[in-house]
């Protein structure tokens, strides 16, 4: 304990004016601070039973100074009585400081707890938007959340949420909406460990699926359902292809090009004509707009490069365009093929399915370059660690003999087919 210093009056402590630190006598320890501001104010000093090693390896106490309050709002009377409270705590073994400052971590761990899943779901969608290339699946996550997980989760402190608050959330839709259902199960466990990872709850995450969920609902890929895209029967394409010709709106010229190209609707509405080389019959679709992050060179048919010609030309943005220039809706190739009476018929993706049949049943189209047309990664690691090029010429050859097969007439169809095996059969042996 700190020998004490002689017992200064009131009247000794308001002329202390010099700075630094001012021993006031009675309590040990106690002391007037004086800054050169001339500002004052009480402190206890005191040491604590840490022992620490000095730079020269000496043990030495761990010395912590206590605020006890301004001077003069606090009297040096009140100082006194503070401190031997203070001091009377360090007698039964209890460190004010220590108390104070855990004391304030459990306000704020009681704080951190109070964030409801609501919460955390926002801010988790405010990451996702930020790193999607596609801005439909960040508002596919805050769709899906909003619908299924917050009705149940939403109000409740994501320290609170447990696997049985999870399960209930997902129940309704596991059997009759099973993907949907996996990618709600997804986002809630990213949810709920975002939460973790910045101190709103601990433990376990109650939406893992691993030795967790999976005890408690059937795992989704023995109760989904396979649903196939509807797909334009082949030999209903060239009838299909004479009617959508005849109409000269964005939303057809769109879905024509989708057509020819054999590409997804979303890598066709993102076009851009700096991605366009007409001269050169090609189109580049960076990785970011690829669903397998992969660079994909399309070849161009000359029915593709006349249909972009008809286009209103520009040096850079989006090709496929509505009023003002903006980016044609996901919608619009839909919304037509429903105009046209093919809704229950064909959709859009489901022309790509109608390509890959057609070159499987009516063409001697090899596998990989089949693959390729369509921008699959090749599944064979071993084949792809070897494989360098992406077969272009090849695929360009094709594309014209697609291109050929949509402009025939019914009648003409089964002629052309031999005509297109014949040459499909040069294609796999070059």
């Amino acid at each position: 304990m700190p020998r004490k210093a002689r017992t200064l009056s009131a009247l000794e402590v308001k002329r202390l004016t010099t700075p630094g630190f001012h021993a006031v006598g009675d309590v040990a320890g106690l002391l007037l601070r004086v800054d050169k501001s001339g500002s004052r104010s009480w402190i206890l000093r005191y040491t604590t039973g840490e022992t620490r090693l000095a730079a020269s390896g000496k043990p030495y106490k761990v010395r912590r100074d206590h605020g006890l309050g301004g001077y003069p709002d606090t009297s040096l009377a009140m100082a006194r009585e503070k401190a031997r409270k203070v001091r009377e705590m360090l007698a039964e073994g209890i460190d004010p400081l220590a108390e104070r400052k855990a004391a304030k971590q459990a306000r704020l761990a009681a704080e951190l707890a109070r964030l409801t899943f609501s919460e955390a779901a926002q801010a988790v969608i405010k990451v996702k938007q930020a790193e999607a290339s596609n801005p439909k699946h960040a508002r596919q996550w805050r769709q899906s959340l909003e619908a299924y997980a917050l009705p149940t989760l939403g109000a409740m402190s994501v320290a609170d949420i447990e696997l049985v608050h999870v399960k209930q959330a997902l129940e309704p839709i596991w059997q009759s909406k099973p993907t949907t259902a996996a990618r709600v199960r997804q986002r809630i466990e990213s949810v709920l460990s975002w939460a973790t990872a910045h101190g709103h709850r601990t433990g376990p995450n109650p939406a893992a699926w691993k030795s967790n969920l999976d005890a408690v609902l059937p795992a989704p890929a023995k109760i989904k359902k396979k649903a196939h895209h509807r797909a334009m029967p082949i030999d209903d394409m060239p009838a299909f292809w004479a009617r959508l010709s005849e109409r000269d709106d964005m939303p057809a010229k769109a879905l024509a090009f989708t057509i020819l190209t054999g590409c997804r609707s979303g890598e066709v509405l993102g076009a851009r004509w700096e991605e366009l080389d007409l001269a050169g019959a090609g189109w580049i679709i960076p990785p970011e707009r690829m669903k397998g992050r992969r660079e994909h060179r399309v070849p161009l048919s000359p029915a593709a490069v006349e249909l972009l010609r008809s286009l209103p030309q520009a040096d850079a943005g989006l090709v496929f365009t509505r009023d003002k220039g903006r980016k044609l809706s996901d919608r619009a190739m839909t919304d037509l093929l429903a105009a046209m009476g093919e809704k229950e018929r064909a959709t859009v993706h489901g022309m790509r399915s109608t390509f890959r049949d057609w070159m499987a049943e009516r063409t001697a189209t090899p596998h990989d370059v089949a693959e390729m047309a369509l921008g699959h990664a090749i599944a064979n690691q071993a084949e792809a660690a070897y494989r360098r090029g992406d077969l272009l010429a090849k695929r360009a050859r094709l594309m014209k003999q697609w291109a050929a097969f949509l402009v025939t007439t019914a009648s003409a169809s089964d002629k052309k087919i031999t005509a297109i095996r014949k040459v499909s059969s040069k294609v796999s042996t070059e």
